[in-house]
């Protein structure tokens, strides 16, 4: 039989500004690639690691992130923003109130003030960190 891996949101792309990972890694897996910037995995296992388990995924530390935590302020001074879908409230040509999933990019601080019931109500599905590459230089 052969086992398949799930992959999906595993990625890693830059532009000239912006680093984008995929939410699935690990915090293990990001500090173990080599498709991801030496700045950001150093940044990683650095200041964010120690406080968190390395089979922690990046998706359920930045959804349960709090305001006042190392991590928050660390992804702050990065001027870090995430990629999420959310459940929302749109209306139809008749008038009509209908619930869609609409993809949107908030900044970390503005999902951390969010509580994780709040989340779950609204639906949250964290997809991937935005990371200024220029906020990375700065350390």
């Amino acid at each position: 039989m052969k086992q398949t891996i799930y992959e999906d949101y595993k990625y890693c792309m830059q532009d000239v500004s912006s680093l984008y990972v995929g939410a699935k890694y690990t915090l293990g897996e990001i500090v173990e690639a080599e498709d991801i910037l030496f700045k950001f995995r150093a940044l990683v296992e650095r200041y964010i690691l120690p406080d968190s388990h390395p089979q922690d995924t990046l998706e359920s530390q930045l959804y349960y992130l709090q305001p006042q935590s190392f991590a928050a302020k660390m992804y702050g001074q990065l001027k870090a923003r995430v990629k999420i879908n959310i459940i929302e409230e749109k209306k139809t040509l008749l008038g009509r109130p209908r619930r869609q999933f609409t993809t949107r990019v908030i900044g970390v601080e503005e999902l951390a003030k969010m509580s994780p019931e709040e989340k779950k109500e609204k639906g949250v599905v964290v997809q991937e960190l935005i990371v200024s590459k220029l906020a990375m230089a700065a350390f």
